[in-house]
């Protein structure tokens, strides 16, 4: 068995290429051989955590100047705020579902597939003898995915944080990660909308009367979105409002589960996201199994240098992604 307690942790670990500090530390302390102990359940993180006695989240959490007490410990530091801010952006990610694919890439040039089917290519014809096999094109994009860097600097000195619980700290960092999440979604209903060159958006489909969303609308835009299904809906607050008030959303065993859990109606059996960013009017409708890919340039970075010297009101935390469209009539907008 590996012997945690021993383990020399030094800034050098934060640039290996295509790694985080729990997965460097993964490799040299695998979790397989804490198989029956006291220790299973924990990753390597969690078990140098335990091994410095760092509580970082409960009543009894402890205060920020606990990571450092050591310099082994304080090289932790970057690693927990980097936990904490993906924590953050999985509480409030509502990509997985409009998001296809996910390519991790090391650089910042990245040329994404396509195919623009027409109606002739999506139905599958009988093939005579001798006759031409219908073709799928799929081909590289013209231009590179525009790839956006968002996070946050810390403004803070240490002096102000370090008697601070670690479990408040943990609330601060959650809301950075989600304030990432929520700019990364808006970035991807700009690549649906606009298009990657920003005059080749997805089809709009205009509804039956103007100003008002009917179930009729949700009806045109399911068939309009034919043969792709129709599984997720992103709408902004005016519209999500509208579509709860539909007399065809009032069941009565929807409407008690969306008022004791908060989970909304589900129209046409697709789930309903809520994106304030959305403009007013205008709703998409997508088949989240082949609309978007999502490229990332690495994970979340943290300047762990300042981090672990305690210059934290100059510490900036940030992630760099991108969004692609694959099949491109896979997403269309209703606009009412």
């Amino acid at each position: 068995m590996a012997n945690y307690e021993n383990i020399t942790i030094e800034k050098s670990m934060y640039q290996t290429k295509g790694k985080s500090l729990s997965e460097v530390l993964e490799s040299l302390d695998p979790s397989e051989n804490y198989k029956g102990t006291a220790l299973e359940g924990l990753d390597a993180f969690g078990r140098q955590l335990k091994r410095f006695d760092i509580k970082v989240s409960g009543k009894n959490s402890d205060c920020v100047e606990k990571f450092f007490r050591t310099a082994n410990s304080a090289a932790l530091f970057p690693e927990y705020v980097s936990r904490a801010i993906r924590q953050g952006m999985e509480q409030a990610d509502m990509l997985p579902d409009i998001v296809a694919t996910v390519t991790n890439i090391d650089g910042m040039d990245y040329r994404s597939i396509t195919s623009a089917p027409t109606e002739d290519d999506k139905s599958l014809k009988i093939v005579a003898e001798g006759a031409a096999i219908p073709q799928t094109v799929v081909k590289v994009q013209e231009n590179l995915v525009k790839l956006h860097k968002r996070g946050r600097m810390l403004v803070a000195s240490y002096e102000a944080l370090r008697f601070q619980r670690l479990d408040l700290f943990t609330v601060t960092l959650n809301q950075i990660g989600a304030y990432i999440r929520r700019s990364q979604l808006k970035d991807a209903v700009e690549i649906i909308l606009n298009g990657e060159n920003g005059n080749d958006g997805c089809e709009v489909i205009t509804a039956d009367s103007t100003g008002t969303l009917t179930y009729g609308d949700l009806l045109k835009l399911w068939a309009g979105l034919n043969p792709y299904e129709l599984n997720t809906i992103l709408a902004p607050t005016d519209a999500v409002k509208a579509i709860l008030a539909m007399d065809e959303m009032k069941d009565s065993v929807a409407g008690l589960n969306f008022q004791g859990t908060g989970k909304m109606v589900t129209p046409l059996g697709a789930t309903l996201l809520h994106v304030p960013s959305l403009p007013s009017g205008k709703i998409i409708g997508l088949d989240k199994n082949c609309a978007l890919e999502m490229v990332q340039a690495g994970e979340i970075i943290t300047d762990y240098d300042k981090l672990i010297d305690r210059q934290l009101e100059r510490a900036t935390i940030t992630c760099t992604a991108g969004f692609s469209r694959i099949f491109k009539d896979s997403a269309k907008a209703l606009s009412y």
